[in-house]
């Protein structure tokens, strides 16, 4: 039986790389972190990209290095490059194991500090997540661009990047939403008061006139606006966007099981124009609420 010499190999093998093959078994492709907790450097060969990179970077390339050179790119499953000798070296001198999240099919919100996930707790949908040494790592299911510092202490970690890796976290994973993706859109700063990037002119106001195939009374649809509308417009600084997105996804939600119509493309001009009014520019509100404004049947009712 060959089964025993293998586990006592895999036991031999450098904590880092244990580690390491269980994720690549798992299909998560990791790779090895040096002092600073960074990637290891290129060979000489591709210093300074001089072999175009590998394939399956921004710029692909002809790169078939046998080395975990590239960084990000050279995370793999394959255990043979991960136990190969032109690997040794760097798992002898690994301080960290790190992976890279698109290669595994998820998306990371790296939140750096108590702030960022409390912010998080009040906008993002629940997922699974991971303690840091100042934050969380919250985990989505799906792949996007990744982009840094989208708002303070927050991270989106995906296509292109690695994320140190600390374990598999707790709670059940959730599908990518649009609230995450619209992150990497760049929003506009709040203007200095009195001045606004846009104004939207002549907009319409709802009221029980656009809404004559809907089951709730006047009141109650109004007070949910108006309570939605001082959650955006209470974001002076930043976040506006996003939280356009989720009040125009709740007020649709609402209406799922009306007849319609419910007037919900008037209620989405409000939003926008409340998102507008503190400097979210009006292309990026129209994108957020049209995406929080599609129910689960994927209709605007």
């Amino acid at each position: 039986m060959t089964q025993p010499t293998d586990i006592r190999r895999v036991h031999a093998l450098p904590g880092h790389l244990r580690t390491a093959l269980n994720l690549a078994a798992s299909g998560v492709p990791p790779l090895p972190l040096r002092a600073g907790k960074v990637p290891f450097g290129n060979c000489r060969t591709c210093a300074k990209n001089a072999c175009d990179g590998r394939p399956n970077m921004r710029s692909a390339g002809p790169c078939q290095c046998p080395a975990p050179c590239h960084a990000w790119a050279a995370a793999t499953t394959d255990p043979h490059t991960l136990t190969s000798p032109a690997w040794a070296l760097a798992w002898r001198q690994a301080v960290a194991v790190a992976y890279h999240p698109g290669g595994a099919g998820v998306t990371v919100v790296d939140l750096d500090n108590a702030a960022a996930v409390a912010w998080a707790r009040e906008t993002l949908p629940a997922t699974r997540t991971v303690p840091t040494t100042r934050g969380e790592h919250w985990l989505y299911r799906g792949v996007m661009r990744s982009a840094n510092a989208v708002r303070p202490g927050v991270d989106v970690k995906s296509s292109m990047q690695y994320v140190r890796w600390l374990g598999p976290g707790t709670g059940r994973i959730t599908a990518l939403s649009e609230s995450v993706r619209a992150l990497v859109v760049k929003e506009e700063t709040t203007p200095a008061p009195g001045k606004v990037v846009s104004s939207l002119h002549g907009r319409a106001t709802w009221d029980r006139t656009v809404a004559t195939g809907c089951r709730h009374t006047e009141r109650y649809v109004r007070t949910g606006l108006d309570r939605g509308l001082t959650l955006v417009r209470s974001r002076t600084e930043s976040g506006a966007g996003s939280q356009a997105f989720g009040v125009a996804r709740f007020l649709a939600v609402q209406h799922e099981r009306c007849p319609g119509p419910c007037g919900l493309a008037v209620i989405g001009e409000e939003i926008v124009a409340a998102a507008v009014l503190v400097g979210v520019p009006e292309p990026y509100a129209r994108r957020a609420v049209t995406n929080g404004l599609q129910t689960p049947q994927g209709r605007a009712a």
